[in-house]
Protein backbone atom coordinates (compact mmCIF):
# COMPACT_ATOMS: atom_id res chain seq x y z
CA UNK A 1 0.00 0.00 0.00
CA UNK A 2 1.12 3.68 -0.91
CA UNK A 3 0.58 6.04 2.22
CA UNK A 4 -1.66 9.21 1.30
CA UNK A 5 1.44 10.94 2.36
CA UNK A 6 3.47 9.50 -0.27
CA UNK A 7 1.17 9.91 -2.95
CA UNK A 8 0.58 13.68 -1.73
CA UNK A 9 4.54 13.93 -1.78
CA UNK A 10 4.41 12.24 -5.10
CA UNK A 11 2.34 15.13 -6.71
CA UNK A 12 4.33 17.59 -5.02
CA UNK A 13 7.32 16.61 -7.20
CA UNK A 14 5.48 15.41 -10.03
CA UNK A 15 4.38 19.15 -10.27
CA UNK A 16 7.93 20.95 -9.74
CA UNK A 17 9.83 18.09 -12.22
CA UNK A 18 7.18 19.20 -15.27
CA UNK A 19 8.18 23.40 -16.25
CA UNK A 20 5.25 24.65 -17.02
CA UNK A 21 6.43 26.36 -20.63
CA UNK A 22 3.73 27.99 -22.39
CA UNK A 23 4.30 26.50 -26.32
CA UNK A 24 5.18 28.05 -29.18
CA UNK A 25 6.98 27.98 -32.67
CA UNK A 26 10.26 26.51 -31.93
CA UNK A 27 13.21 25.50 -34.90
CA UNK A 28 13.17 21.99 -34.34
CA UNK A 29 11.02 19.30 -31.66
CA UNK A 30 13.77 16.91 -30.09
CA UNK A 31 11.66 13.77 -28.94
CA UNK A 32 13.49 12.05 -26.19
CA UNK A 33 13.96 8.76 -25.98
CA UNK A 34 12.65 6.47 -23.58
CA UNK A 35 10.02 3.46 -23.39
CA UNK A 36 7.56 5.58 -23.35
CA UNK A 37 5.73 6.17 -27.00
CA UNK A 38 3.68 8.57 -25.94
CA UNK A 39 6.61 11.14 -26.22
CA UNK A 40 6.45 10.37 -29.85
CA UNK A 41 3.06 10.91 -30.14
CA UNK A 42 2.96 13.86 -28.58
CA UNK A 43 6.17 15.20 -30.74
CA UNK A 44 3.71 14.24 -33.89
CA UNK A 45 0.82 16.28 -32.13
CA UNK A 46 2.95 19.42 -31.49
CA UNK A 47 3.98 19.09 -35.22
CA UNK A 48 1.14 18.47 -36.68
CA UNK A 49 -0.04 22.04 -34.94
CA UNK A 50 3.08 23.94 -36.44
CA UNK A 51 4.67 23.96 -33.09
CA UNK A 52 8.12 22.49 -35.12
CA UNK A 53 8.81 22.11 -39.04
CA UNK A 54 10.85 19.52 -38.34
CA UNK A 55 11.40 16.30 -35.97
CA UNK A 56 14.42 14.94 -34.54
CA UNK A 57 14.24 11.70 -32.22
CA UNK A 58 17.57 10.58 -30.09
CA UNK A 59 18.44 7.34 -28.04
CA UNK A 60 19.61 3.88 -28.47
CA UNK A 61 18.54 1.34 -26.12
CA UNK A 62 18.60 0.35 -22.73
CA UNK A 63 17.82 -2.26 -20.47
CA UNK A 64 14.13 -1.21 -20.07
CA UNK A 65 13.57 -0.68 -24.32
CA UNK A 66 15.89 -3.72 -25.63
CA UNK A 67 12.99 -5.97 -26.25
CA UNK A 68 9.94 -3.61 -26.68
CA UNK A 69 12.42 -1.85 -28.85
CA UNK A 70 14.98 -3.74 -30.50
CA UNK A 71 15.88 -0.97 -33.23
CA UNK A 72 16.87 1.35 -30.88
CA UNK A 73 14.31 4.28 -29.31
CA UNK A 74 14.71 6.57 -31.69
CA UNK A 75 13.85 4.49 -34.96
CA UNK A 76 11.25 2.99 -33.41
CA UNK A 77 10.07 6.61 -32.27
CA UNK A 78 10.54 8.01 -36.07
CA UNK A 79 8.09 4.59 -37.00
CA UNK A 80 5.73 5.85 -35.15
CA UNK A 81 5.76 9.32 -36.38
CA UNK A 82 5.22 8.17 -39.88
CA UNK A 83 2.69 5.67 -39.25
CA UNK A 84 1.12 8.90 -38.10
CA UNK A 85 1.46 10.65 -41.16
CA UNK A 86 4.54 12.90 -40.86
CA UNK A 87 6.43 12.80 -44.12
CA UNK A 88 9.96 11.43 -43.74
CA UNK A 89 11.98 14.04 -45.26
CA UNK A 90 10.81 15.57 -41.70
CA UNK A 91 12.18 13.13 -39.41
CA UNK A 92 15.57 13.17 -38.27
CA UNK A 93 17.09 10.37 -36.12
CA UNK A 94 19.89 10.48 -33.65
CA UNK A 95 20.38 6.73 -32.60
CA UNK A 96 23.48 6.47 -30.56
CA UNK A 97 22.77 8.47 -26.95
CA UNK A 98 22.63 6.59 -24.13
CA UNK A 99 22.16 9.47 -21.68
CA UNK A 100 20.36 12.59 -21.53
CA UNK A 101 23.68 14.79 -22.02
CA UNK A 102 24.58 12.35 -24.91
CA UNK A 103 20.35 12.64 -26.21
CA UNK A 104 21.52 16.76 -26.12
CA UNK A 105 24.90 16.53 -27.77
CA UNK A 106 24.53 14.27 -30.33
CA UNK A 107 21.21 15.48 -31.56
CA UNK A 108 23.22 19.30 -31.80
CA UNK A 109 25.84 17.41 -34.22
CA UNK A 110 23.24 15.96 -36.41
CA UNK A 111 20.98 18.95 -36.80
CA UNK A 112 24.93 20.68 -37.56
CA UNK A 113 25.64 17.88 -40.02
CA UNK A 114 22.30 18.43 -41.71
CA UNK A 115 22.77 22.11 -41.92
CA UNK A 116 19.80 23.35 -39.65
CA UNK A 117 20.04 26.46 -38.27
CA UNK A 118 18.49 25.79 -34.66
CA UNK A 119 17.56 29.30 -32.30
CA UNK A 120 14.98 27.20 -30.56
CA UNK A 121 13.95 23.87 -29.19
CA UNK A 122 10.54 21.89 -28.39
CA UNK A 123 12.24 20.02 -26.11
CA UNK A 124 9.69 16.49 -25.95
CA UNK A 125 10.56 14.28 -22.35
CA UNK A 126 8.27 11.86 -20.45
CA UNK A 127 6.20 13.92 -18.06
CA UNK A 128 8.68 14.15 -14.62
CA UNK A 129 11.58 14.52 -17.23
CA UNK A 130 11.39 18.01 -18.30
CA UNK A 131 13.23 19.61 -15.66
CA UNK A 132 16.08 17.39 -15.90
CA UNK A 133 15.72 17.50 -19.52
CA UNK A 134 15.52 21.24 -19.66
CA UNK A 135 18.34 21.61 -16.89
CA UNK A 136 21.08 19.35 -18.60
CA UNK A 137 20.24 21.25 -22.25
CA UNK A 138 20.58 24.95 -20.53
CA UNK A 139 24.26 23.19 -19.96
CA UNK A 140 24.72 21.53 -23.11
CA UNK A 141 23.78 24.01 -25.49
CA UNK A 142 23.22 27.29 -23.79
CA UNK A 143 22.87 29.84 -26.60
CA UNK A 144 19.90 27.86 -27.92
CA UNK A 145 16.31 28.72 -26.10
CA UNK A 146 14.33 25.75 -24.61
CA UNK A 147 10.72 24.89 -24.61
CA UNK A 148 10.17 22.09 -22.67
CA UNK A 149 6.75 19.95 -23.68
CA UNK A 150 5.39 16.36 -22.04
CA UNK A 151 2.19 14.85 -22.74
CA UNK A 152 -0.37 16.23 -21.16
CA UNK A 153 -1.94 13.98 -18.23
CA UNK A 154 -1.66 13.84 -14.15
CA UNK A 155 0.40 11.91 -12.04
CA UNK A 156 -2.78 9.27 -11.27
CA UNK A 157 -3.01 8.78 -15.21
CA UNK A 158 0.92 8.54 -15.97
CA UNK A 159 0.91 5.59 -12.90
CA UNK A 160 -2.07 3.84 -14.44
CA UNK A 161 -0.58 4.25 -17.69
CA UNK A 162 2.93 2.53 -16.17
CA UNK A 163 0.83 0.17 -13.92
CA UNK A 164 3.45 0.15 -11.40
CA UNK A 165 2.47 3.02 -8.99
CA UNK A 166 5.80 2.38 -6.59
CA UNK A 167 8.02 2.15 -9.92
CA UNK A 168 6.41 5.85 -10.96
CA UNK A 169 7.22 7.21 -7.61
CA UNK A 170 11.33 5.58 -7.59
CA UNK A 171 11.42 7.11 -10.24
CA UNK A 172 10.18 10.50 -9.60
CA UNK A 173 12.69 10.66 -6.26
CA UNK A 174 15.44 9.53 -9.04
CA UNK A 175 14.43 12.29 -11.16
CA UNK A 176 15.21 14.78 -7.99
CA UNK A 177 17.97 13.13 -6.71
CA UNK A 178 20.08 13.88 -10.17
CA UNK A 179 18.46 17.74 -9.81
CA UNK A 180 20.07 18.09 -6.66
CA UNK A 181 23.63 16.23 -7.47
CA UNK A 182 24.32 16.91 -11.33
CA UNK A 183 25.07 20.41 -11.00
CA UNK A 184 28.04 20.16 -9.08
CA UNK A 185 29.19 17.21 -11.43
CA UNK A 186 28.72 19.74 -14.35
CA UNK A 187 25.96 17.64 -15.86
CA UNK A 188 23.16 20.11 -15.71
CA UNK A 189 22.53 24.14 -14.47
CA UNK A 190 21.61 24.56 -11.21
CA UNK A 191 18.04 25.00 -10.09
CA UNK A 192 16.29 26.46 -7.04
CA UNK A 193 14.37 23.27 -5.43
CA UNK A 194 11.87 24.56 -2.93
CA UNK A 195 12.15 23.30 0.78
CA UNK A 196 8.55 21.63 0.48
CA UNK A 197 9.47 19.84 -2.56
CA UNK A 198 12.91 18.82 -1.01
CA UNK A 199 11.09 17.50 2.11
CA UNK A 200 8.71 15.67 0.27
CA UNK A 201 11.66 13.93 -1.26
CA UNK A 202 13.30 13.27 1.69
CA UNK A 203 10.30 11.61 3.19
CA UNK A 204 10.15 9.54 -0.01
CA UNK A 205 13.37 8.29 0.65
CA UNK A 206 12.95 7.59 4.04
CA UNK A 207 9.66 5.45 2.76
CA UNK A 208 12.01 3.39 0.47
CA UNK A 209 11.42 4.90 -2.39
CA UNK A 210 15.05 4.05 -3.70
CA UNK A 211 15.17 1.85 -6.29
CA UNK A 212 15.99 4.92 -8.60
CA UNK A 213 18.58 6.88 -6.74
CA UNK A 214 22.12 7.19 -7.59
CA UNK A 215 23.47 4.40 -5.08
CA UNK A 216 26.59 6.23 -3.98
CA UNK A 217 24.31 9.74 -3.07
CA UNK A 218 21.29 7.80 -1.44
CA UNK A 219 20.29 9.81 1.37
CA UNK A 220 20.50 9.28 5.08
CA UNK A 221 17.27 8.07 6.54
Amino acid sequence: MISAQAWADARKLWDYHQMGHSLRPCSVAIGLGSHDLGVADTAVDLYKRGMAPLLLFTGATSPTTRERMPRGEAVHYRERALELGVPSSDVLVEPRARNTGENIRFSRDVLEDAGVEVSSVLLISKPYEERRAYATARKLWPEVEFVSASTPMTLAEYADSIQDARLVIDMLVGALQRLLIYPEQGFMISQPVPDDVREAYERLCREGFTSRLLASDRPVA
